[in-house]
C-alpha cells in the first residue's frame, strides 16, 4: 500500500479579484520525484509556500508528512528540504558561516553529510555568500535543503537562471543525492525537457487544477500526436479526446489523450493514419495551448493555385 508525502484537497486561493488555485487537488506519493508543471502564474509557487505554511488558502486543506502546514509550519519547515528559485540567504555571511548558522535549527542535521555535499560541489567556505555564481548559491542552497536528511524535498524552479551546464550537473546532483536514497521530490520548473528524465510522475496544472496526472511514461504512451484526413476527423472526431488540432494542405494532425483507444476506433473503422511521439514540451503545451475545436469544425482547406 502507497504511502502519501503530500495532500491537497479541493484548495482554492484568490488574490483580489483573480482566482488562482480553484479546487486543487494532488497527492504524493513516498519515494516520487514529482514534477509540478503550469505556465507563468499558473500556482506552482502558490501551492508549494502553502505547503510550507507560508500561504493560508481560502478553502480547502493540506497535509505534509501527516502535518498541516497551518497548524504546524516549524515542525514542516523542519522536516522538508525546501530550495525556492528566489533562495534568500544571508550575503553578509561566508558559506562556512551560514551553514555554522543553519545546523541548529535541524535536529537531524548530520554535519558529516554537510561536509561530503561541501566537497562534491566545490562549494568555496571562506567566501561570502554574496560573492557566490548563480551555480554556487544554487549548490549551496541544496546543501541547506538536504544536510538534515528530509525525507520530502521541495525545489521550486531552482535551476532557473543557470546555463545549460549548470542546469545539467543540477539534475545529476538530484538524481545523485535523492533519488538514489529514495526521497520523495516535488520538483516545480519550467525546463520541461530537463524535467523528463528525472521525473517519476507528471502532474499538469491548469486554470487553478490538475489537469492531467500520471505516471512520465504512460503520460508518454497515452497522448500522442495522431497524422490522418479531414474526411477521418469528420466521422471519428467526435469520439477522440483531442487536445490539439490543425490542418495542413488537407492533413490534419490531432494530440490525442488515451491513444491506445484512440489507434484501436481508427483501426476498426480502417482509417489511415501516422502516429507520431511528443516530448514533455509537446505534451504540456497540448493540455495547456491546444486548439481543441478542431472536434467540432474543420476549416475548409483552400485548393491549390494552378499554375498556368
Amino acid at each position: 500500500m502507497t504511502e502519501s508525502v503530500i495532500e491537497v484537497k479541493n484548495v482554492q486561493k484568490h488574490f483580489r479579484e483573480k482566482s488562482v488555485l480553484d479546487g486543487l487537488n494532488m497527492t504524493v506519493e513516498k519515494g516520487q520525484t514529482f514534477a509540478f508543471l503550469g505556465r507563468n502564474g499558473a500556482g506552482k509557487t502558490t501551492t508549494i509556500k502553502m505547503l510550507m505554511g507560508l500561504l493560508k488558502p481560502d478553502n480547502g486543506s493540506l497535509s505534509v508528512l501527516g502535518v498541516d502546514p497551518l497548524v504546524d509550519p516549524i515542525q514542516v519547515r523542519r522536516s522538508v528540504g525546501y530550495l525556492a528559485e528566489d533562495q534568500a540567504m544571508f550575503g553578509w555571511m561566508k558559506v562556512e558561516q551560514l551553514i555554522r548558522f543553519i545546523a541548529p535549527f535541524y535536529p537531524t542535521w548530520d554535519h558529516k553529510l554537510a561536509q561530503q555535499y561541501v566537497n562534491q560541489f566545490e562549494l568555496p567556505l571562506r567566501t561570502k555568500v554574496k560573492h557566490l555564481s548563480k551555480g554556487q548559491s544554487v549548490r549551496l542552497g541544496l546543501l541547506l535543503a538536504l544536510a538534515h536528511r528530509p525525507e520530502l524535498v521541495i525545489l521550486d524552479d531552482p535551476a532557473l537562471g543557470l546555463d545549460p551546464i549548470m542546469r545539467r550537473d543540477f539534475n545529476r546532483d538530484l538524481v545523485t543525492h535523492m533519488q538514489a536514497e529514495g526521497r520523495t521530490v516535488l520538483y516545480s520548473s519550467h525546463l520541461l525537457y530537463e524535467v523528463e528524465p528525472v521525473a517519476d510522475v507528471i502532474a499538469i496544472l491548469h486554470d487553478g487544477k490538475i489537469v492531467r496526472h500520471a505516471p512520465t511514461e504512460n503520460l508518454r504512451a497515452q497522448v500522442k500526436r495522431i497524422m490522418t484526413n479531414t474526411d477521418a476527423i469528420a466521422r471519428v472526431g467526435s469520439k477522440l479526446n483531442i487536445l490539439d488540432g490543425r490542418v495542413t494542405a488537407g492533413e490534419v494532425a490531432v494530440t490525442v489523450d488515451n491513444a491506445d483507444e484512440a489507434i484501436e476506433l481508427l483501426n476498426r473503422e480502417e482509417i489511415g493514419y501516422r502516429v507520431i511521439d511528443l516530448n514533455l514540451d509537446e505534451i504540456f503545451e497540448a493540455f495547456v495551448v491546444g486548439q481543441k475545436d478542431i472536434r467540432f469544425e474543420l476549416p475548409e482547406v483552400e485548393p491549390a493555385v494552378q499554375s498556368a
